[in-house]
């Protein structure tokens, strides 16, 4: 059976759980039967309402929370599109057939993101499993001897099981409040260590860096743009280092400053990668690295590259023809112990081409060829060839990355030539 067969909304009336998909307003978009099931609530009095306006706090209830931390893991699923499993909550819900009457209730929920094309957190899937019963089965209803016994048996595991459940929760804000502390030390490196566009002169340039779904928003890719000695030429590289977070972003930060040094006083891109091999094979996690760099002479409208194992750049002729720079492919930076002179080849260009750097995240996919990824990053390059740099480069990605965000880092440079 293929997609086109499946009734989605048929499926999504049938799931066993309650489940509500809300807008990130908080609106009620859709539920499906069991949901209205379990709230004691028909369709049309939970669609286009918001959900704390349907369901407020029990206000006979001084210490309720229930609002208080539907809404914060709400709004957390909306800002970080992670997943969220929230602890054990009491969350009373009033009688839809006694108004001013509020049943007790216990709920195990879980909040789950619906990405756009765009990737951006579109709805949120809100679904509840109803503990109630559970928790009054430990707290037991008997009365007198062994009855007696067992419902105060019953009530300490009920305190026991809630105590439980509010300090997991308590931990999780911990863990969420150390990951954000994580991930502003990771954007102050990722910061410091890429270099903007500005660095090469009045020449338009645009770069973009997406690190992995998952990722601390830094990663082991990175590029590099730096104004030449002696004419009006600048470099432009790209790199990948194996592995994501931290301790990659450390090596990437080492060689990408090394190739920038090297750049400056090499007499082509092949010395510089040269050099960078031989100072790869001196720094740990450098392994398997790989580095393509170009030389752009504007006078003369040359471009003088070198590759160490990595994609080849693109050059994307006035005209639409699209040339990939692959004549100069050698291993990556550490794969020879006893260093070779790498090679390098020259091709030329009118004003007006466009040259595009990246890495692999951006072409490879799981269970495809990369050729597949190679020729759709040359259709889009070509069919937007003509757009300033900044809106080629996020045509793009919004074309080769898919909707819910990359598996692998991906960076990339766009330069008008």
């Amino acid at each position: 059976m293929n997609d086109t067969a499946i009734d989605y909304a048929a499926v999504f009336q049938a799931l066993p759980g309650a489940v509500a998909l809300l807008t990130p307003e908080l609106v009620y978009a859709d539920t499906n039967s069991e949901y209205l099931r379990v709230s004691g609530r028909r369709r049309e009095q939970l669609i286009g309402r918001h959900v704390f306006e349907v369901f407020p706090d029990n206000p006979a209830d001084g210490a309720a929370s229930g609002i208080r931390n539907l809404e914060a893991s709400l709004r957390r699923v909306l800002a970080t599109g992670e997943r969220e499993a929230m602890a054990l909550q009491r969350y009373d819900v009033e009688s839809s057939e006694r108004p001013g009457e509020w049943d007790e209730r216990y709920w195990s929920p879980v909040n789950a993101p619906v990405r756009g094309p765009d990737g951006s957190v579109v709805l949120v899937v809100h679904r509840v499993e109803e503990v109630t019963e559970l928790i009054r089965a430990r707290g037991g209803r008997g009365t007198g001897g062994d009855g007696a016994r067992a419902g105060s048996r019953g009530r300490v595991l009920e305190a026991e099981l809630y105590t439980r459940a509010r300090e997991l929760q308590e931990l999780n804000e911990r863990l969420r409040l150390a990951h954000a502390r994580e991930r502003e030390v990771a954007l102050a490196l990722q910061e410091a260590m890429l270099p903007a566009g500005r660095q090469v002169g009045h020449h338009r340039a645009a770069v973009r860096y997406r690190p992995a779904v998952g990722a601390l928003n830094v990663c082991g890719d990175w590029y590099d743009l730096v104004d030449l000695v002696g004419g009006n030429r600048i470099g432009v590289s790209v790199g990948d280092v194996v592995g994501h977070g931290l301790e990659a972003a450390g090596v990437m930060g080492q060689l990408r400053s090394a190739l920038s040094a090297a750049s400056r006083v090499a007499a082509g891109p092949a010395e510089a990668l040269n050099v960078l091999g031989r100072y790869a094979h001196v720094v740990d996690g450098a392994e398997s690295a790989t580095a393509v760099t170009t030389f752009i002479d504007f006078d003369h409208h040359i471009i003088t590259y070198s590759s160490a194992g990595h994609p080849p750049p693109v050059l994307v002729h006035t005209d639409g023809r699209v040339e990939f720079l692959d004549r100069a492919t050698d291993p990556p930076l550490d794969a020879r112990p006893t260093p070779v002179p790498r090679p390098q080849a020259r091709t030329a260009y009118d004003s007006g081409a466009t040259l595009a750097l990246y890495t692999d995240g951006l072409v490879e996919r799981r269970r495809e060829d990369i050729d597949t990824g190679l020729a759709r990053l040359a259709d889009a390059l070509a069919r937007h060839r003509e757009a300033d740099p900044e809106s080629l480069a996020d045509a793009v990605l919004l074309e080769l990355l898919p909707p819910g965000g990359a598996t692998d880092d991906t960076a990339l440079v766009i330069v008008r030539l």
